[in-house]
């Protein structure tokens, strides 16, 4: 056979055997996706690192998300002939071959990059220093060069080179040791983190400082006699002092971090919106701040761009990992009583609803709706308010009686389409409790939706990852929410006057607060022209924390975090109203705007936001019969004054009239002048009935009005005293000192202690509307 073409089969043979070897053994090339998961904020710092299945923190690296300093430094000090070698460099080899053949043993492996990811990747036991563990490595370098380009052989080096302990790659390295991402790495950084794979054990720089730094200065050294680095280049980097951060585990943001992981568990690396600045200034802030709460004490908090829906800052726990707070139940999507945190949504429903305006009348005052009969947080009641007062106040009567008006299904439908999903025990129905916080709603539900505040009424879900879908819907009117905003905006900052903090470049701030049933959440939501805020305070497990609500736990909170927000001279502002939304002149009872021709109809005037030209008049009560609302007509004597009917004995000079009547259960809040100026005068003496008079007159039997009263010897401070309201069958709910008492029914005795020194009012007030009230003192 022609000796070419032994060669030709020769080199044939061999391919074949050296194909038919590489597929027997194959090398051990990782998985597509097998490095630990790696949560990071917006700019990249990581929040939150996970660990592979073996226990090792791996965070994704390729050669463009290094410093070039670092591959500088990487290449010169390994493998200056990387890209032009086939795996394996044979003047090393040779150089290797003749030390071990002098010395016996391998001095030095003549090991290029490819080699060394041969050796990373090869998890078998055995020697890597012997010769046959050098030759596999050798066969294993050509295996990878055949099979992987340059790029790919150097990005399995920059995740799996060995730093230390369980730190793999380059970017874990240099956030585990210096904080900071790859990208970043100083001269002296990137020379540190190119020689510490050589003996990571023995150059640990928070272990090993000096170590380190000698190594590290040997590189140093050689990028200068290389001409890599300038001389003043090197000796700068000289100066820079080793200095490592304690191996510590990167820990923002966990519960968040938790769930991304959960909902992409596949994925490398995942990019949040968390502002990585704002996070750790506000988790240091709220474990400052919970500091002096019970042990058990728990808090959620949540800040969204109202742009973009994207979360800047998400502290689902107040201490990750604390058993005795639960530290492991994120907060931010559990389910809890929302306290009064609905009701700024059921005012703007009702504005778009044309129910009411700004400032339309309602009474807080005791009603029964079906048997419910609500009272307010401080027991106390206010009778006329208006619905500006009776939101900013967050009193629950009006708010039980709006909501009664539009339907609880309907509005409970309404905040679902907007985003917020409504959780209800036992499987009820929605009903009037709601809006009190007979229902589970969850923080970041409610954040998304009180954003529509800011952005026309637009509520959305909350995003935290740009990837996510924007997921927007219309939960009001631009108007409605601009009004109420401006309603929200009126509330007093805690520690300022009224309207303070919209000075200056203080930003305007549309809040409210909410306390469930029993101290068992408080709430604080509010929103700035570019951010919303909500807060949560309570214990995960339901428990009770009596005197801690919104007001005092939660919303001091939320100020904290909204000083802590970068604002613009703008956000002091007050924005603008939308085309449809005015100003006009209104007047009390009737809710109407004045009338010239009568002006003894406007006892109240106010000024009320309107929306599309809409005035509603004064609702009507629901025992209607006892107070019809509107103007109320009739005929007067031009002389006496006295109301005439249909049949009088003699001829009178008549005159027609009208009053406004007000709200019967308003009365005993009204002023004398009111209450003259809302009723019908006298009959006339020669006149037939014509039954409007037909009201029930109360009187309280068993205390004098202005009686004083001692305390009898003995007695332990008692006095206990049993009124009762004569003129009525219907049931009379007793007030003292403008506060819910007690309820009787028609006749019936109220046994109460009233040995409170002081000057007290007590006040019946009747269902049919009647009501009678006496002063009275008790001496200290």
């Amino acid at each position: 056979m022609p000796l070419l073409a032994v060669l030709r089969w020769g080199t044939v043979a061999i391919l074949l055997s050296v194909l038919v070897l590489d597929l027997a053994f194959p090398p051990p090339l990782p998985r597509a996706r097998d490095t630990s998961t790696l949560v990071v904020a917006r700019d990249g710092t990581p929040l939150r690192a996970f660990a592979d299945a073996e226990g090792v923190w791996r965070y994704p690296a390729t050669p463009d998300s290094v410093s070039p300093l670092y591959l500088q430094a990487l290449l010169n000090y390994e493998d200056r002939h990387f890209y032009r070698h086939p795996g394996v460099n044979p003047w090393a080899l040779l150089r290797a071959g003749g030390q071990w053949l002098r010395s016996g043993r391998i001095v030095s492996g003549g090991s290029t990059l490819t080699m060394q990811v041969a050796r990373i990747l090869d998890k078998s036991p055995g020697n890597t220093r012997s010769l046959w563990g050098k030759t596999k490595q050798v066969l294993r370098a050509m295996q990878l060069e055949a099979r992987l380009d340059k790029r790919q052989i150097l990005t399995l080096y920059l995740e799996r080179a060995p730093f230390g302990g369980t730190i793999e790659g380059v970017e874990a390295a240099s956030w585990a040791y210096l904080g900071k991402p790859a990208t970043r790495l100083s001269q002296a950084e990137a020379a540190l983190l190119a020689v510490l794979p050589q003996a990571p054990s023995r150059l640990r720089p928070d272990r090993h400082p000096q170590a380190a730094q000698a190594a590290r200065d040997k590189l140093l050294e050689r990028m200068a006699a290389l001409g890599v680095w300038t001389r003043e280049q090197v000796d700068d980097a000289r100066i820079e002092p080793v200095v490592a951060r304690a191996l510590q585990s990167p820990l923002h943001a966990a519960l968040l971090a938790q769930r991304l992981k959960q909902a992409a568990p596949q994925q490398a690396r995942i990019a949040s919106t968390i502002d990585i600045g704002l996070q750790r200034t506000l988790e240091e802030r709220v474990a400052a701040y919970f500091s002096r709460l019970p042990e058990r004490t728990s808090a959620a908090l949540l800040v969204v761009d109202n742009a973009s829906l994207e979360a800047r800052a998400y502290i689902g726990t107040l201490e990750f990992g604390d058993k005795a707070r639960l530290g492991h139940v994120d907060m931010v999507q559990a389910w809890r009583s929302p306290g009064s945190t609905l009701k700024p949504f059921l005012y703007g429903l009702a504005l778009d609803d044309g129910l009411i305006h700004s400032e339309s009348l309602l009474v807080d005052a005791p009603q029964s709706f079906g048997g419910y009969r609500p009272g307010n947080f401080d027991a106390a009641f206010n009778g006329p308010v208006s619905a500006a007062q009776a939101l900013r106040m967050s009193l629950n009567v009006p708010a039980v009686d709006l909501l009664d008006r539009v339907g609880p299904v309907r509005f409970s439908a309404r905040l679902a389409n907007g985003g917020i999903a409504l959780r209800y025990p036992h499987g009820a129905s929605p009903n009037l409790a709601l809006i009190l916080g007979g229902t589970g709603a969850r923080l970041e539900d409610l954040v998304g939706a009180y954003a529509a505040f800011n952005r026309g009424g637009v509520a959305g879900r909350v995003r935290y990852t740009e990837d996510d879908p924007v997921t927007e819907r219309r939960l009001l009117s631009p108007g409605a929410a601009w009004i109420v905003r401006e309603i929200l905006e009126s509330n007093p900052r805690p520690g300022y006057g009224m309207g303070a903090f919209d000075t200056g470049t203080r930003p305007r701030v549309a809040w409210k607060t909410g306390t469930s049933y029993g101290f068992r959440d408080a709430w604080a939501i509010g929103g700035t022209r570019r951010y919303t805020v909500g807060a949560w305070v309570g214990r995960p497990d339901g428990t009770p924390l009596p005197g801690q609500y919104g007001a005092i736990t939660a919303l001091p909170l939320m100020f904290e975090v909204i000083d802590s927000l970068p604002h613009e001279p703008a956000d002091a502002a007050p924005a603008p109203p939308p085309s449809n939304v005015v100003q006009q002149d209104i007047c009390w009872p009737l809710g109407l705007p004045p009338d010239p021709a009568a002006p003894q109809l406007c006892q109240r005037r106010f000024e009320a936001w309107t929306l599309d030209g809409n005035l509603p008049p004064t609702f009507a009560e629901r025992g209607a019969r006892l107070w019809s609302a509107g103007r109320e007509r009739f005929r007067k004597d031009a002389a006496t004054g006295l109301r005439l009917s249909a049949e009088c004995a003699r001829q009178h000079h008549a005159l027609d009239a009208e009053i406004a009547r007000w709200p019967a259960l308003a009365s005993p809040w009204l002023s004398a002048r009111e209450r003259r100026g809302s009723r019908l005068p006298p009959l006339s003496p020669d006149c037939t009935a014509d039954g409007r008079d037909a009201i029930e007159e109360l009187h309280i039997d068993g205390i004098n009005d202005r009686a004083t009263f001692a305390r009898p010897p003995g007695s332990s401070g008692k006095l206990r005293l049993q009124p009762r309201a004569l003129g009525t069958q219907t049931r009379v709910q007793w007030l003292l000192d403008g506060r819910w008492l007690a309820q009787t029914e028609g006749q019936g005795r109220l046994d109460h202690d009233f040995g409170q020194p002081g000057e007290h009012t007590l006040t019946g007030l009747a269902d049919s509307g009647a009501w009678a009230s006496v002063r009275f003192r008790v001496l200290p």
